[in-house]
């Protein structure tokens, strides 16, 4: 069994080139190529800015995008303290070739493995060697001089750089969810929207703004815009005048030429670009010239 280990949060494209040296060196030696991964987040166990922290991809997610890539098998750890106080050698020799009947391990360039104090690459290939294991490590994959991550990732996402978001990530960043009830303000400016609920809690939403999109529905694609945040204007002049506005931030996609009613359905919004950051206008009025123009700078963007 040739493994490769991590989180592999995004799957971006450089786990994609690990992934792909560990599927050529599995079928070279005539073996199955395995991902060993973790769920839930190190860092959620382990309290590290847990409240922040927001991911690429559900673990299902993942899970599909690896068998995608062609994984022979996928295996999953609960990671727990416990799990976490595991030395580099104990995981190696329990787990890996313990539990799996690892033979060779596929390392990314800024592989770690195991709790304690981090261990240099020589040193992680000379202890797996020491174990029986035989050790393939990549190079470092660069991305405008900054080495692609997951974290680069997610800075990029809460930024609103979709665009540069998804060339480190090799595909469309995506959300998926089912689609709720709203306050339909949108349909009486002329533009009714899908109001997305999140599947995954945990996982990322792109910063606040207005974004060309393919809205997948009902098992086709269509074009539209989706705004994400507060709905500055709409909220206030929803709220009582005696009370400040509430503002709850939301996910609603004008989804071009398409009409029927599916609440409670499934959708996917994959993102191509931003638009325009989030604004608060005078009047309704105001809101529906510019979804209007919105919509005209979408069309000519997008076809999907």
């Amino acid at each position: 069994m040739v493994i490769a280990t991590g989180f592999f949060d995004g799957v971006h494209i450089g786990h994609r080139a690990v992934i792909s040296t560990l599927c050529r060196i599995a079928r070279e030696r005539g073996e199955q190529s395995m991902v060993v991964t973790f769920w839930p987040h190190p860092r959620t166990v382990l309290q590290q800015d847990a409240a922040e922290l927001r991911l690429l991809t559900s673990l299902e997610e993942k899970k599909r995008m690896l068998y995608g890539l062609g994984v022979d098998r996928i295996e999953v750890i609960g990671f727990t303290h416990g799990f976490s106080r595991l030395t580099a050698e104990e995981f190696i020799r329990d787990y890996l070739i313990g539990k799996f009947g690892a033979t060779a391990l596929v390392l990314g360039y800024d592989h770690r493995l195991g709790g304690g104090p981090p261990m240099s690459r020589e040193e992680l290939e000379c202890l797996a060697r020491r174990l029986g294991l035989e050790t393939f490590r990549l190079a470092e994959e660069d991305f405008d001089g900054m080495a692609v991550s997951s974290t680069a990732i997610r800075k990029s996402l809460s930024a609103g750089d979709v665009e540069r978001a998804n060339t480190m990530l090799g595909y469309r960043y995506s959300l998926h969810g089912v689609v709720v009830s709203g306050n339909r303000i949108g349909r009486e400016l002329g533009f009714p929207t899908a109001n997305m609920e999140l599947y995954e809690p945990l996982k990322l939403i792109p910063g606040d703004g207005v974004y060309a999109v393919c809205a997948d529905v009902l098992g086709k694609k269509y074009a539209g815009m989706t705004n994400i945040g507060c709905r500055p204007t709409v909220s206030a002049v929803s709220s009582d005048v005696l009370q400040a506005p509430v503002f709850k931030r939301t996910i609603e996609t004008n989804i071009f030429g398409f009409s029927s009613d599916i609440y409670g359905l499934d959708i996917t919004l994959e993102f191509l670009s931003r638009i325009r950051g989030e604004i608060r206008f005078g009047s309704m009025e105001e809101l529906r010239k510019q979804l209007a123009a919105d919509r005209t700078v979408v069309k000519k963007l997008i076809e999907c």
